[in-house]
């Protein structure tokens, strides 16, 4: 009886440490678990992020290039149907090809011209364009929709000398730029290049000027 009372304790001792093994086990097991639950939200975490930030790349991206697209389409009908069916919606009114002050010139400049060869003409508002030729299409470019306020030609329509009329305001902004590249044009082509300054220029300084850049009628 002894020995028997003596058996069942030595079972109880060896109980616990089995015990406390599976309850570290279940720990280790559960601790396990949420670290790779932790590690799994982490990496799904990371792939959203990743796909936000690939689709907002993706949306900065499609949209400027669809912008580049429409901004190389033409702005303007280039089409001869198309342009007519713009000009008859449309309304127009008169503009005058000259203001007061160029008028004025204009007046005066052709009726000294006149007196001094009647075969000359004066003419407003010419595109260099017209009257200039290149081979190099970029320097052409740079000219062919500049204009001049006066031009000069002879009888047989010879462009022979501008004369621009540069006003209070002209040299604001750009013009200045804008008169160099015209005055270099018509030096290279051999047309001759005069200014007439508000205020400064007066009819006889004009009329000299004329007669010294028109040439003489020829005595037959």
């Amino acid at each position: 009886m002894q020995r028997a009372r003596s058996g069942r304790p030595g079972n109880r001792s060896k109980s616990p440490p089995l015990v406390a093994a599976l309850f570290v086990g279940i720990v280790i097991g559960v601790a396990v678990e949420q670290f790779l639950t932790s590690m799994g939200k982490r990496a799904w975490r990371e792939r959203s992020r990743s796909h936000r930030e690939e689709r907002g790349r993706n949306e900065r991206v499609v949209p400027g290039s669809w912008l580049q697209t429409r901004a190389a389409e033409p702005l303007r009908p280039v089409d001869g149907t198309d342009q007519l069916r713009v000009v008859m919606r449309s309304n127009f009114t008169i503009q005058p090809l000259l203001n007061k002050s160029e008028a004025r010139v204009f007046r005066e400049l052709d009726s000294v011209v006149i007196g001094c060869n009647s075969s000359w003409q004066v003419m407003a508002q010419v595109s260099l364009g017209e009257i200039l030729r290149s081979t190099d299409t970029d320097a052409y470019s740079c000219i062919n929709s500049k204009r001049v306020d006066l031009l000069l030609v002879d009888g047989n329509c010879q462009p022979r000398h501008v004369i621009e009329y540069q006003g209070g305001a002209h040299h604001q902004g750009t013009a200045a730029t804008h008169d160099a590249v015209k005055k270099e044009a018509l030096r290279r082509a051999g047309i001759g290049y005069y200014e007439v300054v508000a205020g400064q220029t007066t009819p006889s300084d004009l009329r000299r000027l004329v007669e010294k850049l028109v040439d003489k009628p020829s005595v037959t």
